[in-house]
């Protein structure tokens, strides 16, 4: 039974299509350094983006970068978690599969998701990334 003021859960199918698995993480510092070497960059607002074309039609990856000068380590983990909020929401939108790092710079710590998501949606425009 559920509380009256819960609000009722996403359909399983539709959570399922916009998740984040671990799977789709860059995890090792050899993909990290590919996609810095290699790929392009752009920096946008609170956050650098720096993105490598993947082969045929596996799935983007995204890895996440929180440098120490950012702050304490609560304003870091936030950093992150909406960066690949962000990520997460739109990673279906992508016209092509790519390896993505995203960078949180300094301006992030005073950011709502919103204006992570527009700056996000900003640089990936300009790199002809969506569809």
């Amino acid at each position: 039974m559920q509380a009256q003021n819960s609000v009722p859960a996403a359909p399983a199918s539709n959570r399922r299509r916009h998740e984040l698995k671990r799977s789709m993480r860059l995890r090792t510092r050899q993909e990290f350094l590919r996609v810095r070497d290699q790929g392009r960059r752009l920096a946008r607002g609170c956050l650098i983006a720096n993105w490598f074309p993947q082969p045929g039609e596996t799935p983007s990856r995204l890895g996440v970068i929180t440098s120490r000068k950012l702050g304490k380590a609560t304003i870091r983990t936030r950093a992150r978690r909406l960066l690949r909020e962000a990520f997460r929401r739109h990673q279906h939108d992508l016209q092509k599969s790519v390896e993505l790092v995203l960078v949180a710079r300094s301006s992030i710590a005073d950011k709502k998701l919103a204006d992570v998501e527009r700056d996000l949606l900003a640089v990936l425009r300009q790199a002809n990334l969506l569809k």
